[in-house]
């Protein structure tokens, strides 16, 4: 028996993976976060399995009612398909759930998915490391009703390294949030707010930091959106990248001889 946590992506069905939804289809028993994950992703449950399959929305679960309904699948030997939005390794609180299943000695395993941030990268199509503007993307959130932020990881220290910032878990810190990165960004510097990316109702809201508060202000959303900050979300004076340059050689494309 093992427990395959699996990262469903940012909410199209069709952005799981191959693997991802083979494992969903495989095991008799899935257990997804219903608040992230719509029903879509988990709607053919078990449809490669002995048995009709279990599916437990575990929204409303706290974690020892979780690794109960775990418990009780590993006593009966059926797998479990434990679906995260995202990726399961970028806020998806697996840690605690796999710290317990090795004190507990059940196997588990884990399947990549689509994170937020390159979700929203593709919405916008938009790369978010250009040459000469930022060869750095920061993931981060800032500390609202979740854990307190380590010391050191505060967003002043990496808005001073002018990298692209990737706020999750903060739409409603978004006042406070720019007033710390004004004084590294400017207040001209570009800024998009995407909301739900990737379903039916996503929005997106764009705006010069200044003013993003305000420009999100009066829309409702009070959380599930990742807030994009830097330079390169509006850049087009850029240099091009070295990496298909014509003189540029590698082991896959070798200098030419010279003719003549």
């Amino acid at each position: 028996m093992t427990v395959h946590f699996i990262g469903a992506g940012p909410g199209a069905p069709d952005l799981i993976t191959l693997r991802g939804l083979r494992l969903i289809r495989a095991c008799p028993v899935v257990l997804y976060a219903g608040s992230l994950v719509p029903a879509e992703v988990v709607a053919e449950a078990g449809r490669d399995a002995d048995r009709p399959a279990r599916v437990v929305d575990t929204a409303p679960l706290d974690l020892a009612a979780i690794i109960a309904e775990i418990v009780a699948a590993e006593a009966a030997g059926l797998d479990v398909a434990r679906v995260h939005s995202g990726d399961p390794s970028l806020y998806g609180a697996i840690g605690e759930q796999i710290r317990r299943l090795q004190a507990l000695g059940i196997a588990y395993d884990v399947t990549p998915g689509v994170p937020a941030f390159a979700a929203c990268a593709a919405l916008l199509g938009q790369e978010l490391t250009l040459p000469d503007v930022s060869q750095s993307v920061v993931l981060t959130r800032t500390a609202v009703r979740a854990s307190d932020m380590p010391k050191g990881e505060q967003l002043a220290a990496f808005a001073a390294t002018g990298a692209t910032l990737a706020i999750h878990l903060s739409i409603n810190n978004l006042v406070r949030v720019a007033r710390e990165l004004l004084p590294h960004y400017g207040s001209a510097c570009p800024v998009v707010v995407v909301y739900r990316a990737t379903w039916p109702d996503q929005q997106v809201i764009r705006g010069p930091l200044a003013e993003i508060a305000q420009l999100v202000k009066g829309r409702g959303i009070t959380r599930t959106a990742l807030i994009l900050v830097g330079p390169v979300l509006a850049a087009d004076g850029f240099t091009d990248s070295r990496l298909y340059a014509a003189d540029h050689h590698h082991v896959l494309r070798p200098r030419q001889p010279k003719t003549g």
